[in-house]
């Protein structure tokens, strides 16, 4: 079954990719997603399956029963694009102005819709059901993943996976771990109140922008005499905003950053130290400051038995020649929530262009991914939704 699955996928290839470029061409941003859903919702439901739209508010689930019973599979492909201007110059490059698939989605989108065509096709063969989760907003917590459990997504599922097409992964590589796999990702923010005056008296201020210099820094000593030496975490500035005249010194000053962990002890640590040192630097110079930490999505932490059927299904699967146990990585994903509630594993598809002159990273304006990357990932699904029905029947 695994072989005549994989074949019917390798026929239906161009479809991926045509599915994949209309998509390209027409994305639509996290939490305002309208045309995407419908295309999705339409295709599933043209291939005869159980379809429910507005899934925590924009999301689609697609049901297929197979024709024997069995056990329950969720597979999950996220739909939602970013606010970024794309320069890639593609034939199939984005129609809206600012706003583009730099992050893969649109191929986790076309690999899922053609992988249930293909399951479809076979449907009396199965012994199970498939659930096929179509995610929007992903890229902006709090994500969409919670509230499409909350609406019952999950309901009945026994299993569910994922992958992440990765174009800093060569391509015909999967990797995949046990335990933590990406970092809890967190925002930060501090306000610093000072008091402004003329360049020229610098000793009649509390300068914020020097202020907030010193407590960036002051930021950069949490992981290294903070944090377990054992442990992983980062903690990055990404915002530093005062806007004046060159001779005034500024009053306030805006920081934005992030911080990463895979521990929630860890996690802990990182906001009650972001939020007592902006203090205490500020308070130091007679200054003020405002620290608010935001918790994003947790950490995805894969299920041991279910990253290990990641590893033995990649091995079998047409396209994967190398297959590798990875380091956790220190991005997100809502995916986390999922495996909160069922047993799962995430992985990571390569989808390095191989004759590519630079590789450029996800969230990139010049962003893009080998398509057959795409026929990899749904190899490796479809085969762990049979792999599962074997295991559990």
């Amino acid at each position: 079954m695994l072989e005549k699955m994989q074949q019917l996928l390798n026929d239906h290839y161009d479809e991926m990719v045509e599915i994949r470029r209309h998509l390209h061409e027409n994305p639509e941003l996290s939490f305002q997603e309208v045309e995407t859903p419908k295309y999705i919702a339409d295709y599933q439901r043209k291939l005869g399956n159980e379809v429910r739209e507005g899934v925590g508010e924009r999301g689609v689930v697609a049901v297929l029963e197979g024709g024997k019973p069995g056990p329950t599979v969720a597979l999950r492909a996220d739909f939602d694009a970013l606010p970024i201007h794309e320069e890639t110059e593609l034939p199939f490059a984005s129609k809206t102005d600012g706003v583009m698939h730099a992050c893969g989605h649109d191929g986790h989108t076309a690999e899922l819709l053609v992988l249930a065509k293909v399951l479809t096709s076979m449907k009396e063969e199965l012994a199970g059901s498939v659930v096929f989760i179509h995610q929007h907003a992903e890229e902006y917590a709090p994500g969409g993943a919670q509230a499409m459990i909350a609406d019952g997504c999950l309901d009945g599922v026994d299993v569910i996976y994922g992958t992440h097409l990765w174009s800093m992964i060569p391509h015909g590589t999967v990797e995949y771990t046990e335990g933590p796999i990406m970092a809890a990702a967190d925002k930060f923010s501090i306000n610093v109140k000072g008091k402004g005056g003329h360049g020229a008296q610098p000793h009649m201020t509390k300068d914020s922008i020097l202020i907030g210099a010193q407590i960036v820094q002051t930021l950069q000593h949490i992981v290294s005499r903070n944090v377990d030496p054992m442990d992983s975490a980062v903690v990055s500035v990404g915002h530093f905003e005062s806007v004046n005249a060159y001779n005034v010194i500024a009053d306030k000053v805006k920081i934005i950053g992030t911080a990463r962990s895979f521990e929630e002890d860890v996690r802990d640590l990182l906001e009650e130290r972001i939020i007592t040192l902006a203090q205490g630097v500020a308070s130091g110079y007679g200054a003020e400051a405002e620290a608010i930490y935001e918790r994003g999505y947790p950490a995805v932490i894969n299920h041991e038995e279910q990253a290990k059927i990641v590893g033995k299904v990649a091995e079998q699967s047409a396209g994967i020649d190398h297959v590798e146990v990875t380091s956790p990585q220190m991005g997100g994903e809502d995916f986390a929530y999922y495996l909160k509630h069922v047993k799962g594993a995430f992985f990571f598809t390569g989808a390095m262009k191989p004759d590519a002159k630079v590789t450029y990273p996800h969230h990139h304006p010049k962003f893009d991914i080998e398509e057959r990357a795409m026929l990899n990932a749904a190899n490796v699904l479809g085969g762990l939704v049979l792999e599962t029905f074997d295991q559990m029947k």
